[in-house]
């Protein structure tokens, strides 16, 4: 039998020869205006310009609306209410309700909280359908829009109800006055517990304002500590009238300073 008897060649004209092919260039974008770009440098450009204009706008915002100060923060002073920035604090209304705070704190810390972030977390691997319009997934959209109700409730709630002249009293920068701690004045202000609500210092808190350069006179004290003002009910002064009166010209001192 000789070589190649019987065999037939034949050609497949879908195969390019090398000659013929041409090398991968990128696409020409210019076949579709107005569809699509290329990421770069078109795009990418376009989304610096757009975070540049934010950027500066947002430092022109800082530089004419500073954000304002307190005073120097005193451990010391117990009746100081924080207060947490504006995305917590529907979190911290939470905590102000009987179910969520004293003895339930960490329901109201750890498990509510928990429980609504790890239903986000889960939510893809709970509700992994195909559908991708509202209307159709009834599920997926009802708790997405109560925890929007929730939280956008909560913050209300917690600025509504927030004593905002007191938080404004308690951040108040005052100058600072040297107050003899040993005095007679300074210890019957403490053992009546007005350290409490005015501060170690005597400057000021949520709950009372500053003593300290008020200018408030010795009678004026004696008439408050007897009758009350403001927040401050009567009969809160246990001492004696000698004691009442030391009191009074121990804070009328410090209140000319």
């Amino acid at each position: 039998m000789h070589r190649g008897k019987g065999m037939k060649f034949v050609g497949d004209s879908r195969v390019i020869a090398p000659e013929m092919r041409t090398p991968k260039l990128p696409k020409d974008y210019s076949e579709y205006p107005g569809k699509t770009e290329a990421f770069w440098p078109n795009f990418l450009l376009k989304e610096w310009m757009v975070g540049a204009v934010f950027l500066v706008g947002f430092l022109c915002l800082t530089v004419a609306h500073p954000a304002p100060l307190e005073r120097i923060a005193d451990p010391t002073d117990t009746g100081y209410i924080p207060m947490p920035d504006w995305y917590f604090l529907f979190l911290y209304q939470l905590l102000k309700y009987s179910y969520a705070s004293g003895p339930y704190t960490v329901i109201g810390a750890m498990v509510i909280p928990g429980l609504a972030f790890g239903g986000l977390i889960l939510a893809p691997f709970i509700d992994n359908g195909p559908e991708r319009r509202p209307s159709r997934r009834p599920l997926a959209t009802g708790f997405m829009l109560l925890a929007l109700a929730g939280i956008t409730f909560l913050t209300w709630q917690s600025v509504a109800t927030h004593d905002w002249e007191a938080a404004e009293r308690q951040g108040k920068i005052v100058a600072k006055v040297d107050i003899d701690k040993t005095a007679e004045g300074y210890q019957i202000a403490k053992d009546n517990t007005c350290l409490t609500c005015h501060g170690e210092n005597l400057t000021g808190g949520a709950l009372a304002p500053a003593l300290t350069g008020s200018g408030v006179t010795a009678e004026e004290v004696t008439k408050i500590a007897k009758q009350g003002k403001g927040k401050m009910p009567a009969g809160v002064f246990k001492g004696d009238d000698e004691q009442l009166k030391k009191l009074s010209e121990f804070i009328a001192d410090i209140a000319k300073k």
